[in-house]
């Protein structure tokens, strides 16, 4: 991500990255996070389990159930960056944790009363999503208050490292749990994830989170607002093509990822614990991009790593739909665990960027445009895949998804990153 404060810290000595582990409001905020990312990783097994096996749903159902939880993106992602940037972030997200928690838990009690129902299911996801919506936005631009500008990088890869720890486990637990004891249970464990992160978020001293603004930002029309945001994100001739870039990507992550349970459960035929051991170690690649960024970036530079991350693991992407039962299964290991490898690392070094580039009074607004149309694409994505998986196979859903991931990188190269070693060192203007 990258500036002089990501090519400077990608070269500090192991006891300055340390502190950080020593720095009580890093401590928490991070502690809180890794308990939210584990729950919402089981999630992302247990619900689609839920659909399938508690309430039979069909293929675009449960796609419409991963869709639920970006959908808010579209309706959400422009307003959310203005509003973040007016509210104060820790008091959000504490919110925001505590409405995630009680939608998650009450689906075990629907379940329990006989009321759980596939609509009741969409509508959980679109409400977790909807805060979600607001919830990360605040995160990204509360991790510049929390730690000092220098170590943001290395806050980002320790963030990113914990999420995929969490990827790497959740899944595996979330299948576990729903073969021992019940997809639902998996949820209720979700659930009171978000309440430990609401604690550790509660617990953080004022002094701790102090924004780097020199005093309130003065409040204008909405629209306005926005406008800038949109405006400094595509009159920037590196964010623009990194927006695009991570749009289309998504846009054919989130149809994989709509179907991947299906695909693997009937198509494959794995059974549900396989299914979510399967995914958990695909997730282990995560863990390993995040620990090879900042070395990576030393060596190539940011704007190098992120080009050679994305361009050596999407091709590996083509290999996912050879997946078979038995030895067939190594496809799906290996280019899952080569793709999340690779967008750790470009999703590490562009996010460092982003929080170290953008004027601080925008990045708010900036994040949540950026994120608006990348995570818009998710939906829209996992519809289209549930189509084509209704109409067609489910195997062809999956082609057609990582066909697309595996030719996004290109976009990249129109970019000014194919010419340069790192990305900008200052600060750009707020114009």
């Amino acid at each position: 991500m990258s500036t002089d404060r990501d090519t400077a810290s990608m070269s500090l000595p192991s006891q300055q990255k340390d502190r950080l582990l020593r720095h009580r409001g890093f401590q928490l905020f991070w502690i809180g996070e890794s308990a939210s990312k584990l729950g919402t990783a089981v999630t992302t097994v247990a619900m689609p389990m839920v659909a399938v096996n508690a309430l039979h749903a069909g293929s675009f159902a449960v796609s419409a159930l991963s869709a639920a939880v970006w959908l808010p993106w579209l309706v959400l992602g422009l307003p959310a960056g203005a509003w973040v940037d007016r509210l104060p972030h820790r008091p959000l997200m504490i919110i925001c944790d505590l409405v995630s928690a009680g939608l998650l838990l009450s689906v075990p009690v629907a379940y329990a009363l006989h009321l759980l129902t596939i609509q009741y299911l969409l509508i959980a996801a679109a409400g977790i999503g909807a805060v979600s919506v607001f919830f990360s936005t605040a995160c990204q631009v509360l991790i510049p208050a929390v730690v000092a500008r220098e170590d943001i990088p290395e806050a980002n890869a320790k963030f990113q490292g914990a999420e995929s720890t969490a990827q790497l486990a959740g899944p595996s637990l979330g299948g576990l749990l729903t073969q021992w004891l019940g997809a639902v249970s998996g949820l209720l464990l979700n659930g009171l994830t978000f309440l430990v992160s609401a604690v550790c978020l509660a617990r953080l001293r004022p002094e701790e989170t102090q924004r780097s603004t020199a005093g309130p930002r003065p409040r204008h029309n909405l629209t306005k607002e926005i406008g800038a945001g949109l405006r400094f994100l595509f009159t920037n001739p590196y964010l623009r093509p990194l927006t695009i870039y991570t749009a289309v990507a998504n846009l054919a992550a989130g149809g994989f990822e709509a179907i991947v349970i299906l695909f693997l459960l009937r198509d494959v035929g794995a059974a549900p614990g396989a299914v979510g051991v399967m995914i958990g170690i695909t997730s282990a690649g995560g863990l390993v991009g995040a620990l090879v960024t900042t070395r990576l970036a030393r060596r190539f530079g940011t704007a190098r790593g992120t080009l050679l991350s994305e361009f050596v693991a999407m091709p590996f992407a083509l290999i996912i739909p050879l997946t078979t039962h038995g030895y067939g299964l190594t496809f799906f290991l290996v280019g899952g665990l080569v793709i999340n490898a690779g967008t750790v690392v470009s999703s590490i070094l562009t996010m460092g960027f982003r929080q170290t580039y953008c004027p601080p009074e925008l990045l708010g607004r900036v994040t949540s445009a950026s994120r608006f149309l990348a995570f818009g694409t998710l939906p829209i994505g996992a519809f289209l895949a549930g189509a084509i998986a209704s109409s067609w196979t489910i195997h062809a859903a999956v082609w057609i998804s990582c066909i697309t991931l595996s030719l996004s990188g290109l976009i990249l190269l129109a970019s000014p990153l194919r010419s340069h070693r790192d990305f900008p060192t200052e600060t750009a203007p707020a114009t």
